[in-house]
């Protein structure tokens, strides 16, 4: 009988959460009055052998009738009801990890178990974004201990999916970011693949910065791959790039990253965990990661790599995983473009040999595939630079990207926006200095990545002489006013670009 009386009708809403699945509800419905249920309440949806737990948005008017509940997107799509279906609701059982979340709130450190739980609750969606907010803050800074970034990245491992290759050595490559431009990924797996190497890239769409790998490559290709797909193009092409998150190789680092999204903000610990069970999932055995050292990247000092790298290299022994890491120049932006499709077409310039394309970006990708080739079982060390250089050279790294695109779902030329001004010098010298973040910051603000020919394009560089009234970068958008509100943003902070006096 109380099923009856907790049972309506489903409807879908037509409404985008991302990941947070939503049930609305009228104020006056049988249930919410029967039950109790207000605003935010964290409410269990039974329909028949599917369950999830979802959070409760209460309708006062009547854009909803009393008699069905509507579910957001990602809430319909983890259901599946059938036309006219009903659903039971109730109040879910008190998550098993409420315990050790509050634990790491009030600073003590985890065990196995805890993460575990934490990780198992994030997954089935038992924890809500407040609750996940609490811990994402409860990690930050040094709250995660070396033990503790181990029993993290292996609980993200164990809940997700995880590819098995069948034997022999399996490359991949990651940056850490904080760098505008840097669009070195799709130009590695390129070489790296045509050098006759298995590369399976997942990687993942932006969390803080104005495009991630999967954005920029999504302008040339299908990203959204899912995992059986992704095993059809690396065994055609021997490697792909494709979003992590369609994979679910990671699905707790993909839940995590949403919160991580609006704070603005990772640690060491979450950072490492996220990186590398990623790579641990996708069947990696060789890894290289790129650590850009300057003052506004992501990692600042030359102390803060040492204790970055060392996070990475202990994490990576206790997942069997073979760790190379590469320091790199990370003072100011690498390539022209900053944003999905202008950093889009600093890959395709660079693949494609021409005289124009960035130098920085192009020497960047050779430093970065070479490691990586050297890294390879068997391979003889030093040699691996010239090797990636004969390969982009001769063509044979632009056929295999073509190849990838083609096999991902096909190629597509990236589009430009249509709105673009300069920003002019208001003094001349010569630049002495960059601010990445804030750079990175008016691109986001002309619609980076959300509108994917939206960024920056910057060809000034440190050391560089500029004059009164010479463009030190261009914005580009889709409209009017999102070029007008990044054009302000950059107006109001003239020292994004530092000039001392001219010697």
């Amino acid at each position: 009988m109380s099923q009856v009386h907790s049972q309506m009708r489903l409807i879908r809403a037509g409404i985008n959460t991302y990941q947070q699945p939503v049930v609305y509800m009228h104020r006056d419905c049988h249930v919410c009055r029967s039950e109790g249920f207000t605003a935010l309440t964290r409410v269990l949806v039974r329909c028949g052998d599917r369950e999830l737990v979802a959070t409760l948005n209460v309708v006062v008017d009547d854009h909803l009738a009393p008699d069905v509940a509507a579910l957001s997107e990602v809430a319909w799509t983890l259901l599946q009801p059938d036309p006219q279906a009903t659903a039971v609701f109730s109040h879910p059982e008190p998550p098993a990890s409420a315990t050790a979340l509050r634990a790491k709130v009030f600073g003590q450190r985890l065990k196995d178990a805890d993460f575990l739980a934490l990780m198992r609750d994030t997954v089935d969606n038992r924890l809500s974004d407040i609750e996940l907010t609490a811990f994402v803050t409860a990690c930050a800074g040094e709250r995660l201990d070396e033990r503790e970034t181990i029993a993290l990245t292996k609980a993200m491992l164990s809940v997700g999916e995880r590819i098995d290759w069948g034997g022999g050595p399996v490359l991949d490559k990651h940056c850490v970011g904080g760098l505008p431009g840097n669009r070195t990924t799709p130009i590695v797996v390129a070489i790296v693949a045509a050098a006759g190497h298995r590369i399976p890239k997942t990687s993942s769409r932006a969390i803080t910065s104005p495009a991630g790998t999967a954005d920029a490559m999504e302008v040339m290709a299908p990203v959204a791959l899912d995992l059986d797909a992704m095993r059809g193009v690396v065994d055609r092409e021997g490697g792909c790039i494709v979003w992590g998150g369609n994979v679910r190789l990671s699905p707790a680092d993909d839940i995590l990253i949403r919160i991580e999204r609006p704070l603005d903000f990772d640690s060491d610990g979450q950072l490492v965990s996220s990186v590398l069970s990623k790579k641990a999932a996708a069947g990696s055995t060789h890894v290289l990661i790129d650590i850009p050292v300057g003052p506004t990247a992501k990692v600042r000092s030359a102390a803060a790599a040492v204790s970055l790298e060392k996070r990475l290299r202990a994490t990576a022994r206790a997942l069997g995983l073979d760790l190379s890491v590469l320091r790199t120049d990370g003072s100011q932006p690498v390539g022209y473009g900053i944003g999905p499709a202008l950093e889009a077409r600093d890959v395709l310039s660079v693949l494609r040999n021409d005289r124009q394309a960035p130098r920085d970006l192009r020497n960047r990708a050779f430093d970065l595939a070479g490691a990586l080739l050297d890294a390879a079982p068997g391979a003889v060390a030093g040699q691996g630079r010239a090797r990636a250089g004969s390969l982009l050279d001769s063509g044979a790294a632009l056929a295999k990207f073509l190849a990838i695109c083609e096999a991902q779902g096909g190629f597509t030329e990236p589009r430009k926006a249509a709105q673009s001004r300069p920003v002019l010098a208001g003094s001349p010298g010569r630049v002495s200095r960059i601010d990445n973040r804030r750079l990175a910051k008016v691109a986001k603000l002309a619609g980076a990545p959300g509108s994917p020919a939206a960024g920056v394009e910057c060809r000034v560089r440190i050391g560089d002489r500029v004059e009164v009234g010479e463009p030190l970068f261009h914005i580009h958008a889709q409209s009017p006013g999102e070029l007008e509100y990044a054009l302000a943003y950059a107006r109001a902070h003239p020292d994004i670009f530092e000039t001392g006096a001219i010697e």
